[in-house]
């Protein structure tokens, strides 16, 4: 999905957005939709690693967050939605095979080099070798820029399995691009 317009409100708005949201404002759900669109969208694609199902994914996830607009108890709009996103996601995973491709450019490559489209490759079906578990967790920390305590509401999880997930996550991913960087970079 191209094209999608990045709206920054700041704090006071997007707080007064959220409880019009909760009252049933069509106003409200617009401004938050545009802020939030971008990063769910990004969210859907590096869970998913595929246009089209994070396309699907992103579609019902606001599609869910209008019918429930109710439910919203007002506290953390953003935590609420990626929780949304983060049912929808590991739904369509469950749904998939074992294995998947991965789209080009469809994640943060902050490991490596960028014009490097080999190692971006290998960067990418390593992150998507990750348990979900992990994977989405690194995705909301590294990617998404959430806090731990963000993470952990939208997890479902406490504070310190939130943080034992992102360096687990980590680890694993370091150990899963090693042989690859040695090769790469040799021992600079």
């Amino acid at each position: 999905m191209k094209g999608f317009d990045e709206h920054i409100y700041d704090e006071e708005q997007l707080r007064i957005a959220s409880e019009d949201f909760r009252r049933g404002s069509a106003e409200a759900f617009h401004i938050l939709y545009q802020h939030y669109s971008p990063k769910v969208y990004r969210f859907c694609l590096r869970m998913l690693g595929n246009r089209e199902k994070a396309e699907d994914a992103f579609q019902e996830v606001f599609t869910k967050v209008f019918e429930n607009a109710r439910t919203f108890r007002g506290e953390n709009f953003g935590a609420w939605l990626f929780t949304i996103a983060r049912h929808i996601c590991l739904n369509a995973i469950r749904l998939e095979k074992p294995y998947q491709n991965v789209e080009e450019n469809s994640l943060h490559y902050s490991y490596v080099v960028s014009d490097d489209i080999g190692m971006r490759d290998f960067v990418q079906k390593a992150i998507m070798q990750l348990p979900v578990s992990l994977r989405e967790a690194l995705i909301l920390r590294e990617y998404e820029e959430y806090s731990y305590e963000e993470i952990a509401k939208i997890l479902g999880i406490g504070l310190s399995l939130a943080k034992i997930r992102v360096h687990r996550a980590r680890l694993l991913l370091k150990k899963l691009l090693e042989p690859i960087a040695k090769e790469y970079y040799g021992n600079r």
